[in-house]
């Protein structure tokens, strides 16, 4: 008897403290989902501010800039160049005029996010590995928009679009100046071997049409060489949208700064856009020291300088007396 009352009491103590033990578990699993539950909120909550931000244009939060170690520089759903590229972590975009090549330039529509570079033939281009984003920019379908000339047609829309037709003119290799107002009067341009010349060609047209045949024979005549003539050195502090990096020759190449940004020490920061051969579209280049970040950072630079697809060599960077 007795032993069947100590086996009892022994079961129910087990049993006692069973019963304590599953309710101080009960308790911790309650306020360990009520934290977790802040904790996932917390996270849900940041990442909606920041989805705020880049529908807002704003600038999001990131991280060690010149590392391109970067949260939030590119935006997928953006559709210009300002809305598709954010600007890193202690930088900023100066307010740029409405009429300013700067806000042309950012304010340009970009093709859907992932899209391939196309040549003058609609084929895509062989490397695709070079560009993070497509420019809107047209391309007519003969193999001269290629890079000085992709260059030419940025600064030519620029114009057009604000109506400073006067500013349209590029220079021939041969030294011609060919203007757009003259054109658009009738005249039409006459390579020779003495040089090109101006001849009577038919009546005034303004037509969007006539602009494109224009720079069609632009391209076809024009190239490195002479845009190299029509432009002068400048110190990378200096950099502005619409500075180029160029070199002349066979091959040659250019690269255009389509925008530019500052921090508070002053130091800046720039992207390239390009055309290429065969003819292409013009595409905002990636920097291949972190491909996720196409900021090129002033204290990044050194020479030779390496693109994705080209290096300059010091003293290439010039601004372009058309662009001043």
């Amino acid at each position: 008897m007795e032993e069947r009352k100590m086996r009892n009491l022994y079961l129910k103590s087990i049993l006692c403290a069973a019963l304590i033990l599953c309710l101080f578990g009960v308790i911790k699993l309650a306020f360990g989902s009520e934290e977790d539950e802040q904790r996932s909120y917390t996270a849900a909550d940041s990442g909606a501010a920041v989805s705020s931000a880049v529908v807002q244009g704003e600038t999001p939060p990131a991280v060690d800039a010149v590392s391109g170690d970067n949260a939030n520089i590119l935006n997928p759903d953006g559709d210009t160049l300002a809305a598709r590229v954010n600007v890193p972590a202690g930088y900023q975009r100066e307010e740029a005029k409405e009429d300013s090549l700067t806000a042309f330039l950012r304010e340009y529509p970009l093709k859907k996010e992932g899209s391939p570079v196309l040549l003058y033939n609609g084929e895509q281009k062989e490397n695709q590995q070079a560009h993070i984003a497509v420019f809107r920019l047209p391309l007519e379908k003969e193999d001269l928009q290629q890079c000085a000339d992709s260059v030419m047609r940025v600064y030519a829309e620029y114009f057009w679009k604000t109506k400073q037709y006067d500013r349209i003119s590029f220079h021939l290799v041969d030294g011609f100046e060919a203007k757009y107002e003259r054109w658009r009067e009738g005249y039409r341009i006459s390579p020779g071997e003495t040089g090109s010349s101006w001849v009577t060609g038919g009546a005034y047209d303004a037509s969007y049409k006539n602009f494109k045949k224009y720079l069609r024979m632009v391209f076809a005549y024009a190239s490195t060489v002479s845009m190299e003539k029509e432009s002068k050195k400048i110190k990378l502090p200096q950099i502005e949208t619409g500075d180029i990096f160029i070199k002349t020759g066979n091959p040659g190449h250019v690269a255009m700064v389509v925008d530019v940004c500052q921090n508070a020490e002053g130091k800046k920061a720039f992207l390239l856009g390009q055309g290429f051969m065969p003819a292409q579209e013009f595409h905002l280049l990636k920097n291949p020291a972190h491909e996720e970040n196409p900021w090129y950072y002033e204290e990044e630079v050194s020479y030779p300088f390496k693109t994705p697809e080209f290096t300059f060599k010091k003293g290439s960077l010039r601004r372009l007396s058309y662009g001043e």
